[in-house]
């Protein structure tokens, strides 16, 4: 039986950052993991295998589109299904393989297995139980179901199916128009797949800004993708050959269906725990399935922590991981905190989305008084000069103090420019900071000192 300051059950982003983090404040630690590398969901297959495919992916429509513009002739290439999902393997490889290096340097020790937390302080993997001071849950989440519909990962897939297809489809629909089903089913459509997405709510990508929303649905509208909104997915009908989707639109109770290769179910995540035996040790579980937590990520039992996807809270890896460096901080006697206002969101299609902070609709239903700094990366020379100047810069400040209050854009390297805006908002920072910094230009972030100068007396080209 061996015995460490901290045990951790999971090795996605925020256990192996929190594991790390905590071998470097000097305390001894092991993370249980059952799968057959590091990383968890997110890199083994989520968030790095799909951007590998986005980027192969844009990288077909620049040459079908945007070469010839160019002055580059040359014949359009062809799709080797199976070399680029090589390609995305490799890249999925070489992360692993980065935070197992990682975890021999922090002198962490590798649990192999599935594990389960008998009592408080213990953790048992196979048939070896650990002592811990401190146990950690950090064992991410899973997608979410759907009544009338059966995964299989072949025909209806999740995400992870997704990933793996045996063949580019001539048809799919998603289910579910958020983050995972818009970046999915922007890469079938640029690999020449006809993609349908089908949304129970009115408007695409929930809790995004509503004006950037309709902007991002009219520009992946005319990337290929058709939306049908409003509607209540009844069931899906596999058959040989592919599946049918029924619906029934809330509007009217009409009924509606479509034909499909595959189906892409995306409709979210819920917190995966199970195994664990929560419920034995007296562990509280919320009504959806997170674990409940205090303001330092300690659960109902003393000793046991949770953070990530586990708890409530945006399910995004960076999240988990400013959680997982934040508890390591606690558990070692320091102060750790994650400011939760401050926690940007993206989508990686082309043009990417970006936010952080409040929406325009937070901001009026809490009557709070504001300006609106907007700019389009039509303005924007090097946005034009790689074209990509569709969408805009929207910046949202404090009327009376001038305090950056929010930021959404759509448009170039959005995932990476919202980052000034998150520096700005964690030091307090006003519109006119942001609009008084010397840009370089020709860059995107031009855009972003357009926008905070609109939030004063005027964008200079706009």
């Amino acid at each position: 039986m061996a015995s460490f300051d901290v045990i951790i059950l999971g090795a996605g982003p925020g256990g192996y950052v929190c594991a790390i983090r905590c071998a470097q404040l000097g305390l001894k630690v092991a993370v249980v993991e059952g799968r057959d590398t590091l990383g968890g969901t997110c890199l083994n297959i989520g968030c790095i295998p799909s951007k590998a495919l986005l980027h192969a992916s844009h990288m077909l429509h620049e040459a079908q589109e945007n070469f010839e513009k160019m002055g580059l002739m040359t014949a359009s290439p062809k799709v080797d299904w199976v070399r680029m999902q090589g390609y995305k393997d490799d890249v999925v490889g070489q992360n692993t393989k980065g935070v197992e290096f990682l975890f021999k340097k922090n002198k962490i020790t590798w649990l192999k297995g599935w594990g389960s937390i008998p009592a408080a302080g213990q953790v048992k993997v196979g048939e070896e139980v650990h002592q811990a001071k401190s146990i950690v849950i950090a064992t991410g989440s899973e997608p979410s179901s759907l009544p009338g519909v059966t995964v299989d990962e072949t025909t209806v897939v999740t995400s992870t199916g997704a990933l793996t297809l045996g063949k580019i489809p001539k048809t799919m629909v998603v289910i579910g128009a958020g983050v995972i089903g818009l970046e999915m089913g922007s890469v079938y459509a640029r690999l020449g797949s006809e993609v349908t997405v089908v949304e129970y709510l009115d408007a695409i990508t929930p809790g995004m800004d509503a004006e950037i929303a309709r902007a991002f649905q009219r520009i992946m509208t005319r990337q290929g993708l058709t939306f049908v909104l409003g509607a209540a997915v009844q069931g899906v009908d596999v058959a040989k050959g592919g599946a049918t989707v029924r619906w029934t639109l809330k509007k009217d109770n009409s009924a509606g269906s479509q034909k499909a290769d595959v189906v892409l179910l995306a409709t979210g995540r819920r917190p995966y725990t199970a195994g664990l035996g929560l419920e034995a040790l007296g562990v509280e579980v919320l009504p959806r399935g997170h674990v409940k937590t205090d303001g330092h990520f300690a659960t109902t039992v003393p000793g046991i922590y949770a953070i990530g996807d586990a708890i409530p809270g945006p399910m995004l890896a960076h999240k988990a991981e400013d959680e997982g460096m934040a508890l390591a901080e606690i558990l070692a006697g320091k102060a750790g905190h994650v400011n939760y206002g401050v926690i940007p969101g993206v989508i990686y299609t082309t043009p990417e989305v970006a936010s952080v902070g409040a929406t325009e609709d937070q901001l009026k239903a809490e009557g709070r008084a504001y300006k609106v700094g907007k700019f389009s990366f039509m303005g924007n020379a090097r946005a034009k000069a790689v074209f990509q100047g569709d969408g805009f810069v929207k910046l949202l400040a404090d009327k009376d103090t001038d305090r950056i209050l929010g930021c959404h854009l759509i448009g170039p390297a959005a995932g990476d420019l919202i980052h000034e805006v998150c520096v700005a908002m964690e030091f307090g920072a006003s519109a006119q900071d942001l609009a008084l910094t010397c840009h370089a230009h020709p860059t995107f972030s031009e855009a972003m000192r357009e926008a905070a100068l609109a939030c004063g007396d005027g964008a200079i080209h706009a």
